[in-house]
């Protein structure tokens, strides 16, 4: 990210740290595995797996980095790709700044260490003694005690990466390549089928940016980039082009050559409106082949991690009551505000189905999952357990700004300086998120891949909630009640990230089935949003106590509150909630997408918990309690001819 001139104290308290201590915590070659890794396991040595054709739901986390991703090893990230494997298997290992990270509600079911291709480990080298590398004059900057040089050092790097001009001295290709290969054989080691999913994966980092805006700042176009199972021998990078239609073409080109991969786009939010904008990356109008090869390649988008959440914005959806939560809209390394439109989902599936009916394309039919983008291997997925992303600049309550900068005991008494600036334009506004589910036969990449590539999954905020929906044309009557039911919903009906075609005249049925996380909270209602070319409608479809209002198409309030003083909630809630639901305004002539929303009872926000174990009051101009949701992909109704 860039760093600008007034962070310098933060950077000195942070950054001169880190260079000092580096060779202290780890700061040795890159080219070694870690030596508690896992044994690889061999093909002979995996054991059979029954795959189950219901289906069981899967959670892992999709974006994580390491040391080797230059914005965490400058902040201090020492910790390797093992590590963040041990750590999802439920292992203890250290942040930044010291303490234990441990995953909140056991070991996680699937994992992908996504580092930025840009630059994979050169930074590590850099500051690695006797490496070419190490005797550069930039490194030497880099890792001085003298925050000025490493704030311009570090600034010529991320303005490398956002323009995607090489900084050649530093582009060390071999280096680069041997660094994605020892991900590649972590990803390898640690998958276990049956019991631990992996995939070799990266983050592809483009940057738009303002005519008038001379920093970082601009929309955010990253994507992380996962492959089936093999993979290629390099990483494609916005060093090689900063276009993401151009890594389309060498996915496809991969694809050619026997590799498979998907990539997920992450934080449109924060895209200023280049997300989902209604042309190409080189502003030519949209097409049927840019759709094929978009949707060919990006099956799935993030709609929530610690930036925030992209599924709406208030100013999209006005009549939605839970649409302002975690809003995010701060530029990457600036305190500018991104543009609303073009950077939320919802709006985009309206957008694909009015070029469905006008063009007869649809670029935005995808499904939804959720990933913590953690920079310290570990993603901090409870709101009372929680250490934001980043690395030492991050890693204490002060610094986020859920309390006062010490010895200020008070709001009143917070002073204005980079540290709390930063905490109030970004850190005190990031989010304990979030995770994805899959529905898949089995744990092994062959059954998660396919799920995310026909869009079987679902984004949580956090919590592990499980989902379920379905829809049909002939559901049979007394269904949700049925033993038999999931089996008979596949056999008679398609489930999320699937099309459902219309007979001219049927109502479709849909089937919603919502469990909650026995460790989170209870759930208060599931919903279903409708979204049409015409606009959009949010139905509650289960409630914890009585049934929607048909005129308002809400549950009656089930009187769920939290004591502010404690966190404890006062209130019980749902266990599951299940229903069959009919769209009262369907149009069998009209082109529409539902997903579900899914919303547990009102718990403490992280920085309220914080707080609390202060003794300080919660930050006033934050909201102290929240919802924990769940989303699923959409299912897309088409009429029939």
């Amino acid at each position: 990210m860039k760093l600008r001139t007034q962070q310098l104290s933060i950077l000195a308290m942070g950054l001169a740290t880190a260079a000092c201590s580096a060779g202290e915590q780890g700061g040795g070659s890159t080219i070694e595995p870690a030596a508690d890794a896992q044994a690889t396991i061999e093909e002979a040595e995996k054991p059979e797996i029954e795959p189950v054709e219901t289906r069981n739901a899967y959670f892992g986390d999709l974006h994580i980095h390491t040391r080797n991703s230059f914005d965490a090893y400058i902040f201090n990230v020492r910790r390797t790709a093992d590590d963040a494997y041990r750590f999802a298997r439920g292992e203890t290992v250290k942040h930044p700044s010291g303490f234990d990270m441990t995953i909140a509600g056991g070991p996680l079911d699937f994992y992908a260490v996504t580092d930025h291709a840009e630059y994979l480990g050169i930074l590590p080298a850099m500051n690695t003694s006797g490496t070419e590398l190490s005797d550069l004059p930039r490194a030497k900057d880099m890792f001085s005690t003298d925050p000025e040089k490493i704030t311009e050092a570090f600034n010529e790097v991320g303005s490398s990466v956002r323009s995607g001009e090489r900084i050649e001295e530093m582009y060390d290709r071999p280096l680069m390549k041997s660094v994605w290969q020892q991900n590649i054989e972590a990803a390898d080691r640690y998958y276990e089928p049956g019991v631990f999913t992996t995939f070799a994966a990266y983050e592809y980092t483009s940057v738009t940016t303002r005519p008038d805006d001379a920093g970082f700042g601009g929309g955010n176009l990253h994507r992380n980039v996962f492959f089936r199972d093999a993979a290629p021998d390099r990483a494609f990078s916005t060093l090689d082009s900063t276009n993401p239609e151009d890594l389309w073409d060498w996915m496809d080109e991969q694809r050619a050559d026997g590799i498979e991969s998907i990539a997920i786009p992450h934080n449109p939010n924060v895209s200023d409106g280049q997300m989902f904008k209604l042309e190409t990356y080189e502003g030519e109008p949209l097409s049927a082949a840019y759709a094929d090869q978009r949707m060919r390649n990006e099956p799935l988008v993030e709609v929530t991690q610690v930036k925030g959440t992209s599924e709406t914005h208030p100013d999209l959806s006005p009549n939605d009551e839970w649409a302002d939560f975690e809003i995010y809209d701060r530029l990457l390394g600036s305190y500018n505000v991104s543009a609303t439109d073009g950077s939320y989902v919802r709006q985009a599936y309206r957008r694909g189905l009015e070029l469905e009916e006008d063009e007869g394309f649809n670029p935005f039919r995808f499904g939804m999952v959720g990933a913590s983008d953690s920079h310290v291997v570990g993603g901090a997925y409870a709101e009372d357990d929680y250490w934001s992303k980043v690395g030492i600049i991050d890693g204490v309550p002060a610094a986020r700004g859920s309390i006062p900068f010490p010895p200020a005991k008070s709001w009143d008494e917070q002073p204005d300086n980079s540290i709390t600036r930063n905490a109030d334009e970004w850190f005190s506004r990031w989010s304990a998120a979030g995770l994805t589910g899959v529905w898949a036969e089995a744990n092994t990449r062959e059954s998660i891949f396919d799920a995310f590539r026909r869009k079987e999954t679902f984004a949580t905020t956090g919590p592990r909630m499980k989902v379920r929906f379905f829809a049909s044309l002939d559901f049979e009557p007394g269904l949700v009640s049925d033993p038999d039911l999931v089996s008979k919903a596949y056999d008679t009906g398609i489930t999320m990230g699937g099309d459902l075609v219309g007979d001219g005249s049927s109502t479709p049925s849909f089937l919603v089935w919502a469990q909650r996380d026995a460790n989170a909270a209870p759930l208060q209602r599931a919903q279903v949003v409708k979204v049409t070319a015409a606009g959009e409608q949010v139905y509650d479809v289960a409630c914890h106590k009585g049934e929607p209002d048909p005129e308002t198409h809400r549950c009656p309030d089930n009187g769920a509150s939290v004591d502010l003083a404690t966190c404890e909630p006062q209130s019980d809630g749902a266990a599951e909630l299940k229903a069959m639901w009919s769209d009262p305004a369907f149009d069998p002539s009209e082109r529409a997408s539902y997903y579900v929303r899914v919303l547990e009872n009102p718990t403490c926000r992280w920085s309220t918990w914080e707080a609390l174990e202060n003794g300080t009051p919660p930050r006033p101009d934050r909201p102290k309690t929240l919802q924990e949701r769940a989303y699923t992909s959409p299912i897309w109704y088409t009429p029939g001819k």
